[in-house]
């Protein structure tokens, strides 16, 4: 049997600079690594039948998009493969109605929010006046369910009107509808901040939700502005979902307080700063390869058996 220390699925073009980072990274230092993508998934998928290939661990990012790299990924876990971020910690955790509630059970400040039925399972909703009023003007509407680059997301909802009309646009999910937030500003930086959470260790960046734009937060300033605080949300977050690679948006408000907005993100974007303007810093991802790194490593060490 051939046997790697992990083994990457992808298929989005964007993370090929990601995924090479891993590997170098990896191979540096003395590890095994694997690509799987659509040039040999059914190759890869026989041959892990066979007993023929085995992994350590598997990052799969391509199971959202295509169902055959999920399918890949469970029969690598019969095959004693240590999945990072299992398929259901990530579907439990990308529901927005069910990690509302369970931040709110840890003790995470979240937004004021209603939460309402999938259309194909009523087709009236009651909600009240003064629920509306609670929520502010304007308000933001997202699908709980569906994730992924703001889809499906309203963020200046003004009325009742526009909820019933966004429900018919994903009729079998769930929505969420929450008051908007509005950050306080730190040397004329918006108080809005994208933390990751990798393999073991919390990443924190600014990140502009009006430009998507991220710039680097530093030392410094997680001490003046007094910000140790998103490290130990994230950690709640983590502990939470059990997720090993996930971000979270998370906002310090007017009021003083750190509100948790979007709250689980598993399958973030890799795209490098240097490469395309609105991607992570590229210091930032190399952090979090380099965790990574030694998260296999520490795996190889204790003899994770193939």
């Amino acid at each position: 049997m051939e046997k790697y220390d992990i083994g990457l699925a992808y298929i989005w073009k964007f993370d090929k600079e990601f995924i090479n980072l891993i590997e170098q990274n990896l191979q540096f230092h003395g590890l095994t690594t694997f690509i799987i993508g659509e040039h040999n998934i059914h190759e890869v998928a026989e041959r892990l039948y066979n007993k023929s290939i085995g992994f350590r661990c598997y990052l799969d990012r391509a199971w959202d998009a295509d169902p055959n790299f999920e399918e890949l990924g469970k029969m690598a876990v019969k095959r004693k493969t240590l999945m990072l971020n299992p398929y259901k910690f990530v579907h439990h955790a990308i529901d927005k109605a069910t990690m509302h509630l369970e931040f709110i059970t840890a003790g995470i400040n979240v937004p004021y929010s209603i939460i309402i039925p999938p259309k194909s399972q009523s087709d009236s909703i009651k909600i009240s006046v003064s629920d509306l009023a609670l929520l502010g003007r304007p308000f933001i509407i997202k699908p709980c369910n569906t994730t992924g680059g703001g889809t499906g997301v309203v963020t200046g909802a003004e009325s009742l009107d526009e909820i019933l009309t966004e429900r018919h646009n994903f009729g079998d999910d769930k929505y969420i509808l929450q008051e908007k937030i509005y950050p306080a500003m730190l040397d004329s930086k918006r108080a809005w901040l994208r933390c990751f959470w990798a393999f073991g260790k919390v990443f924190a960046s600014w990140w502009d939700d009006q430009t998507h734009i991220y710039s680097i937060l530093t030392e410094d300033e997680i001490k003046y502005f007094r910000l140790r605080k998103l490290f130990t949300i994230t950690k709640t977050i983590a502990r939470i979902t059990g997720l090993d690679f996930f971000s979270t948006e998370i906002v310090l408000a007017k009021n003083g307080k750190f509100i948790a907005i979007d709250y689980v993100n598993d399958m973030c974007d890799m795209r490098f700063q240097s490469s395309h303007p609105d991607g992570a810093p590229d210091e930032l991802i190399a952090g979090m390869v380099d965790n990574l790194r030694r998260y296999v490593s520490k795996l190889k060490k204790i003899g994770r058996n193939l």
